[in-house]
């Protein structure tokens, strides 16, 4: 289990200037919902003075993304542009007393969302990383220009480090390889050699407790035993949620994309991407993989659900009261 300082914990509970910016004239798009984590920022900036009047955001992420992303408004209401582009993700990590270093791919986000921003309002055209460099990993669509400029901007040395700070290397591992290779180059720049011992070493996974070893050695869950998992990951928040007046369905389950539909005060909320990200990441800690939590709207157009046992009406995926497991 991660630990989170009660700074993560405070803006993933009441997060800071969540929605629709009115007035805004910048704003900045970067991540995929297809990918896992998507974020628009937007500012409203004085044109004469070039400060930042204000701030807001939108996610699809899981809490460290939330707490990130309300961190970085506050960070840069006042500030002119330029200051506001010296931000870094340490900035954002360092405002929420740190992060986990699995999580620091969320302080990154917040980071291109700003530099996008601010392209935005300057009328220059933005383009992210993933389309300028070969992509490198394919499970989160991170290109080798975005894995170069973090690993100089934070002195990573490891793959696992490439993996806590983009994502990149963290579903099937096969770029792995890819990721060394661009170690290698990088670090070789700055007159550093690539252990890769070291490295190995960095990667290894900290002992898990008897416990938790026994229950990583058991057989693969079946179709039937891994949905009943999610069920009762869903009904196991679903009272707190439902204090809120929101509910949500489970709609269906396709290989690691779980499909559900937003009801009650949860339909058309603006927390509605904070309640999907919440149980999203609630759902990857519990069965130990990468899962994505898709609204039932996005489902294409010729699937079905699959049977009635799969589809249960289980809900309330609210996102103010999901217990800090995120």
């Amino acid at each position: 289990m991660w630990e989170y300082s009660e700074k993560v914990k405070e803006h993933f509970y009441q997060p800071r200037n969540v929605g629709v910016l009115e007035g805004a004239n910048g704003v900045g798009d970067v991540g995929s919902i297809s990918c896992g984590d998507a974020l628009r920022l937007s500012i409203k900036v004085n044109p004469d003075s070039e400060i930042i009047e204000n701030a807001s955001f939108q996610t699809f992420g899981c809490g460290s993304a939330i707490a990130s992303s309300s961190a970085l408004t506050e960070i840069i209401k006042g500030m002119t542009v330029e200051d506001a582009l010296k931000v870094t993700n340490q900035d954002i990590a360092d405002y929420l007393d740190g992060l986990p270093p699995e999580k620091m791919h969320c302080s990154v986000m917040g980071r291109e969302a700003l530099q996008a921003a601010v392209a935005n309002y300057r009328g220059v055209e933005w383009k992210d990383d993933h389309e300028e460099g070969a992509l490198v990993c394919k499970c989160f669509a991170v290109d080798a220009v975005m894995i170069e400029e973090t690993i100089r901007v934070n002195g990573l040395r490891s793959v696992q480090d490439v993996t806590n700070y983009t994502k990149a290397g963290g579903g099937c591992c096969a770029c792995h390889e890819g990721i060394e290779e661009i170690l290698v180059k990088v670090l070789a720049e700055q007159g550093i050699a690539f252990d890769p011992e070291a490295a190995a070493k960095a990667a290894e996974p900290e002992p898990l407790p008897i416990a938790a070893s026994a229950k990583a050695a058991k057989a693969p869950l079946t179709l039937v035993q891994r949905i009943r998992r999610i069920e009762a990951v869903i009904e196991s928040i679903r009272p707190n949620l439902r204090m809120d007046g929101g509910d949500a369905e489970l709609v269906d389950v396709d290989g690691n994309t779980v499909y559900v539909k937003m009801t009650g005060a949860c339909s058309g909320c603006s927390m509605a991407a904070m309640t999907i990200g919440g149980s999203q990441q609630r759902l990857m800690e519990d069965l130990g993989e990468f899962i994505k939590v898709i609204p039932a709207d996005k489902m294409p157009a010729a699937r079905e659900p699959r049977t009635a046992a799969a589809a249960g009406a289980y809900g309330g995926f609210g996102a103010r009261r999901i217990p800090p497991t995120f």
